[in-house]
């Protein structure tokens, strides 16, 4: 029997990691759904986003198996070097390579550079995972301006098979790299889809929002917050996410302290994935004024769990309200927010429940018209 074809994919974090948000639930559903094609092997981290200790109960530093043909290399910090990586693909000898940054020192430009000058002979592809998007450049601008040029320079794009995840990103691609790149668009794979999984009890003048997500302005939590402030109603507002921005976290904070007695705010803080739609089951509506995402994995799980989502018009997940499952505005327009959210409030139980069928089921149109597997074949081909 032949052996299947090895992916090397690399991945600042992986599972059991959470705190880096949809890049590490795009990896992971990447090698559940490849895994029966492909032998996948994942090098990454030994712990989450910005913490000092590694994930407890793992094995640092040497391959792993994860499930069946898929093995998994968590690198300590002392291991985090160019001898060990340029080791690691030797060992390896992958037919592809897989990059899940545009912007990692050890997980993107030091494999790209051993290809560069003939140390790596794999095909490698490439996802920015949103990164070159302008929302995302403001962020150490200077820094990124010059890598970008760099990478340029080097002809490092010329060696890469860029993959994008819709149209946006594409375009992203090719505003820094020109419009002969080698590049193929195909959206993330998508978490699993169960039946419809019920709707929630839903009293007139009352709502409940969840919000997911890294507390970072890009993903605008105190816009949404602005916009709750002034509803009308008895409304309850869930924040989750890592307080990357200590800042910014504080600054939402502040606002949040300012609502009324009838909006009620609760910080949660970090949660692990899996616990994820447990949560969003008991919120009425998902709500991520985002200035960018490149999927929004945290957007598709709250329609799949029948929820309607109220995001901006900076994602994929576009036609919302036409379907009734939910509303993708410009973040130009704050109070078409706020009117859709009180809009909510009023609904009644057939209202709401409306909606919440209509979110379901355009995950599941989501799902059924595309064939992600094949694609993806074609991209690793």
């Amino acid at each position: 029997m032949m052996s299947k074809p090895r992916i090397l994919l690399f991945a600042d974090w992986f599972e059991p990691g959470y705190k880096a948000g949809g890049p590490i639930r795009s990896c992971v559903h990447f090698v559940h759904r490849m895994k029966d094609r492909y032998t996948v092997y994942v090098i990454t981290t030994d712990r989450d986003l910005n913490d000092t200790v590694p994930y407890k109960g793992i094995v640092a530093d040497k391959w792993v198996d994860y499930e069946q043909d898929v093995k998994v290399f968590y690198c300590s910090p002392l291991q985090l070097s160019w001898q060990n990586i340029r080791a690691q693909v030797q060992h390896i000898q992958p037919e592809f390579i897989y990059l899940n940054s545009m912007f990692s020192k050890y997980f993107t430009i030091y494999p790209l550079v051993m290809a560069r000058f003939g140390k790596i002979n794999a095909k490698i592809v490439l996802a920015p995972r949103g990164m070159l998007r302008e929302s995302a450049l403001q962020f150490k601008a200077t820094k990124k301006k010059i890598y970008l040029q760099v990478f340029r320079k080097l002809g490092l794009h010329r060696r890469i098979h860029f993959h994008a995840t819709d149209k946006t990103e594409e375009n992203d691609i090719q505003k820094h790299f020109g419009k002969d790149m080698y590049l193929t668009v195909v959206s993330n794979f998508p978490g699993l889809l169960d039946k419809y999984p019920g709707t929630l009890e839903k009293k007139v003048n009352e709502l409940s929002i969840v919000f997911i997500g890294r507390l970072h302005p890009v993903k605008g939590l105190d816009f949404l917050l602005k916009c709750v402030a002034s509803l009308q109603g008895k409304i309850s507002i869930t924040i989750i996410g890592n307080a990357e921005d200590e800042s910014y976290t504080a600054q939402c904070m502040d606002i949040a302290g300012k609502f009324p007695s009838n909006i009620l705010v609760q910080f949660a803080g970090e949660i692990p994935n899996t616990h994820l739609p447990a949560i969003i089951a008991k919120h009425h509506v998902f709500a991520l004024p985002t200035k960018g995402e490149n999927f929004g994995h945290a957007i598709y799980e709250a329609l799949a769990a029948g929820r309607p989502v109220l995001i901006s018009d900076q994602t994929p997940w576009r036609g919302l309200n036409e379907a009734q499952a939910g509303w993708d505005l410009p973040l130009q327009q704050p109070a078409l927010f706020t009117e859709v959210l009180q809009l909510a409030v009023a609904f009644n139980q057939p209202e709401y429940d409306a909606w919440s069928q209509g979110a379901w089921q355009f995950a599941k149109r989501f799902v059924d018209n595309v064939d992600l597997k094949e694609e993806y074949n074609k991209l690793f081909s």
